[in-house]
């Protein structure tokens, strides 16, 4: 009898289900990356503000910033630490999707991930990220943002929905 023969294998659902709820992360990251720089591409070819609704409108606009133009970086040192440091978070976040076998928790992450690297395209690319989607009422106008970013926002959503869940089964 060796070693081996002591220790339990683990089901073959949760084995299956670990690599499934990675590919899930990674292939929503990339997706997320692929179709937010489509849709940048588009809006870069843009050469007035397109009302969709009285609320919504397309109107192209560049972000030396991060969320909300904060932390704008309108030199070469600027951008690249903006590279470097949306990098590592973008790294940590798929690190996390990667080890958990959790899968609305794979996706949250999968999602704050691919809106991250969409962005870190940007800004390497170009030197700012492209930003798009116009919201507002009336006079009030919610920054420009694009797709990356509210996949960022979404997946941020869940992550807390998550903590909130998980903390409410923990008590």
């Amino acid at each position: 009898m060796s070693d081996r023969d002591l220790v339990p294998a683990a089901p073959a659902v949760r084995q299956s289900g670990g690599r499934s709820v990675r590919l899930a992360a990674v292939v929503l990251a990339i997706g997320v990356a692929g179709v937010d720089q489509l849709a940048k591409a588009w809006a870069r070819t843009l050469t007035a503000p397109v009302e969709i609704a009285p609320f919504l409108n397309l109107d192209l606009s560049f972000n030396r910033g991060v969320t909300f133009g904060l932390l704008s970086a309108d030199g070469e040192t600027g951008r690249w630490l903006l590279v470097a440091l949306t990098g590592a978070v973008a790294s940590a976040v798929l690190t996390a999707a990667w080890r958990t076998r959790r899968p609305a928790l794979a996706l949250a992450l999968g999602a704050v991930a691919g809106g991250a690297l969409g962005n870190i395209a940007d800004r390497i690319r170009q030197g700012a990220v492209t930003d798009f989607i116009d919201l507002h009422l009336g006079d009030w106008r919610w920054p420009t943002f694009n797709l990356a970013d509210a996949a960022i926002v979404c997946g941020v959503a869940a992550l807390l929905w998550i903590s909130v869940k998980t903390g409410a089964a923990r008590s």
